[in-house]
């Protein structure tokens, strides 16, 4: 995996976080996630409608019923619960490190699903990782006051959601180019939200500054960012990129400390994160779809070689 791509992938995930709670200070959770994807997947149809036709040949139907279905659960299914656990009142440190247990959930599954065996050092990496965010977040939760224990069910939901989604995707036997798979996620969860908050009657947004800089936030960085890198990164290895969540709760804890005073556990937590990461990248990957291979040593583009059907260039 491309150190920078990882390293952006962090950055611009972790900035989900705290988009959604800039966000929440100006509008119902429904009005921005609405606002969120509708200029984007406006911008991104008109797109493949003038420049970007030879990308759609050859995508069938299966193609697009299953580009839904991952929408939907990595986007609306997902930030849903993130936005309406941060309006709830838990902290974006607290939502990320519940965000963060996804790579043990991953790890669990991946080889009765995937057929990917997870190496001894790696789980002890991924325990490692996750004793890393409990250490950067347990203050933050026992400190806070006046959310409902549920409260904390919600982003749980939403991680689970998007563990579906990487799943669904991960199986697929067939090639996605990655720009259009990202016009169909956005224009899917365009739809849902826009007819969710349309029924609620949470369409209209706010005409101040800083709602509109939230979205801008959050379509540049954490939706063409964060999201975006997150499949293209996925192509690496599921439980490699997975590994690197466990840097979310640590980095989102920090930035939300400085930007909103959020309280922040300390440094050692963050070194053990890092530390699960190295742990888990240096182990070699086992099973079938757990290998990559360079097919052409002039040739700067990786074969990945997948059992488990992952996009692949």
């Amino acid at each position: 995996m491309n150190v920078l791509f990882a390293v952006m992938f962090v950055v611009c995930w972790s900035s989900g976080f705290i988009g959604a709670k800039l966000g929440a200070g100006d509008a119902d959770p429904l009005t921005v996630l609405t606002w969120r994807f509708l200029p984007l997947a406006a911008a991104l149809v008109l797109g493949a409608a003038l420049f970007r036709r030879l990308r759609w040949r050859g995508i069938g139907f299966r193609a697009l019923r299953r580009g839904v279905v991952v929408g939907a659960l990595s986007q609306t299914g997902y930030l849903l619960t993130v936005y309406q656990a941060i309006g709830l009142g838990v902290s974006t440190g607290t939502t990320a490190l519940i965000d963060g247990t996804q790579p043990l959930v991953v790890a669990v599954l991946a080889g009765p699903l995937l057929g990917q065996n997870v190496a001894a050092r790696q789980w002890w990496g991924l325990l490692l990782g996750l004793t890393g965010v409990v250490i950067v977040t347990a203050g933050d939760a026992t400190a806070a006051s006046g959310v409902p224990w549920w409260a904390y069910l919600v982003p749980f939901a939403g991680m689970l959601s998007l563990v579906a989604a990487t799943f669904v995707e991960s199986r697929s036997p067939d090639d996605t180019d990655p720009v259009v798979a990202l016009t169909v996620h956005c224009a899917t969860s365009a739809a849902l939200f826009t007819a969710l908050a349309a029924f609620d009657g949470k369409l209209s947004p706010p005409a101040t500054p800083p709602f509109w800089w939230s979205v801008a936030w959050l379509i540049v960085l954490s939706t063409v960012g964060g999201y975006g890198l997150y499949w293209l990164v996925l192509r690496s290895g599921i439980t490699r990129v997975n590994a690197l969540m466990f840097l979310m709760a640590p980095v989102t804890a920090i930035w939300g400390a400085v930007m909103f005073g959020e309280p922040f556990g300390g440094a050692l937590g963050l070194l053990v994160g890092l530390g699960a990461v190295v742990l888990v990248f240096r182990a070699q990957p086992r099973g079938r779809g757990a290998r990559t291979v360079q097919i052409d040593d002039q040739s700067p583009e990786p074969e990945v070689v997948r059992g488990s059907g992952r996009l692949r260039r």
